[in-house]
């Protein structure tokens, strides 16, 4: 597996595949091919949600003079593909194509895709939790023996950029961009507390309120982690922050919870899918959901066997939820649905707190199923806008 500096990224919104990715291909492309017009035609999921997700704005910003197509085609290498042109006076004097695979990676057709070296001799939570076993160390100290210096760094910089983008989402009130005009709601969750207030109520709130910050901050463009994608940003960062003010762990614990679950993730990357337009939503929110429910876990320094449960349990969860952003925004249902799995994440922790030692299924075991089950999902509920939610809902509804 490689490193967890591929798996989290600071980028803008509103998603990695749609934004981050083609934005990396264009400045890729234009590195190898200089001209003085581009044409890029955009296939697949990056087509028909294109607009909502400013892929063309993206695109636009990065090369100069260009025209962007959206073509009906799908291609079946992937669902996120882009062909990119160069022309000279007219001729035509390069030419790629791009997949776009979630989280702001990409690979070039013909290339070998090795942009960095694996780090991890590893490929199974299983694999890993018998070499921590036989090491006598926690998940942290996994990753952190095989990361290598400054680890410790770049996860403190994207704890810092994860509080940055609540903190965004926070200040701001207002409509969100886009035609659908949603109005923001995490400042409003996050100031309006009930009188008398039940704690339990309180934890909804407060940590929804956290989820709702990023993902607005995501829908308007700015500046999120990818946890494991743009269109998933809040679910980790929300957890985080609030079993931090609740509980008061410093920093350096929460790197160390940023470590666990950057490996979980790492894991449903190598092994499955964090793309919508792959897998639907369950890729997405429900892999975000289960690395928070690890790093929730870790933070009360849990056993492996529990870690391991209570991701399984976050992801199991999931399985088959579609990716049908309405109008092809990050906005509808994705905002809500990251608050919902920031708090099913806690959830989970408590329940494999008490029934780890019961359990039947492995969390290898449901990153499998996940992926199969993306895979037999129809077209229409993976990142396309043509089923679902996206189908039903009209502006005027």
């Amino acid at each position: 597996m490689k490193s967890i500096r591929e798996l989290y990224k600071i980028g803008r919104g509103p998603s990695s595949s749609h934004t981050m990715g083609p934005a990396k291909a264009c400045q890729v492309f234009m590195k190898r091919h200089p001209a003085d017009h581009y044409r890029v035609i955009l296939y697949g999921s990056l087509s028909l949600t294109g607009k909502g997700h400013l892929t063309d704005q993206v695109i636009k910003e990065t090369l100069i003079n260009v025209d962007v197509v959206f073509s009906s085609d799908f291609i079946e290498e992937h669902p996120n593909t882009m062909d990119l042109i160069a022309y000279k006076e007219q001729k035509e004097v390069g030419r790629a194509r791009v997949y776009s695979i979630g989280g702001g990676t990409i690979r070039f057709e013909g290339e070998i895709f090795e942009e960095t070296m694996h780090v991890y001799p590893h490929q199974s939570f299983l694999e890993i939790k018998e070499y921590c076993m036989k090491e006598k160390i926690t998940l942290d100290e996994y990753v952190f023996r095989f990361e290598g210096e400054g680890i410790k760094d770049f996860l403190g910089d994207i704890w810092i950029a994860m509080k940055r983008a609540i903190e965004n989402g926070l200040s701001r009130e207002g409509v969100l961009p886009g035609d659908l005009k949603v109005e923001r709601k995490a400042r409003y969750l996050f100031i309006n507390q009930m009188k008398n207030e039940p704690a339990e109520i309180f934890e909804n709130r407060m940590v929804s309120s956290f989820a709702f910050a990023v993902n607005e901050t995501n829908a308007s463009g700015g500046f999120v982690v990818t946890a494991p994608t743009c269109g998933a940003s809040g679910t980790v960062p929300a957890v985080l922050k609030y079993m931090q003010e609740r509980h008061r762990f410093n920093d350096e614990k929460v790197v160390k919870a940023l470590a666990v679950a950057g490996v979980i993730g790492n894991i449903i990357k190598h092994n499955a899918s964090i793309s919508g337009a792959e897998a639907g939503c369950q890729a997405e929110v429900g892999s975000a959901c289960s690395m928070a429910a690890a790093a929730h876990a870790s933070l009360f320094r849990l056993s492996l066997d529990q870690i391991e449960y209570a991701a399984e349990i976050a992801l199991e969860h999931h399985l088959g939820l579609t990716c049908d952003p309405v109008l092809g925004y990050v906005q509808i249902p994705c905002i809500e649905r990251n608050a919902v799995a920031a708090l099913r994440a806690i959830d989970a922790c408590g329940l494999a707190y008490f029934l780890s030692n019961s359990r039947k299924i492995a969390f290898d075991t449901v990153v499998e199923t996940m992926f199969e089950t993306g895979k037999d999902m129809p077209a229409n509920y993976r990142e396309t806008s043509c089923g679902g939610l996206a189908k039903k809902y009209k502006l005027d509804s």
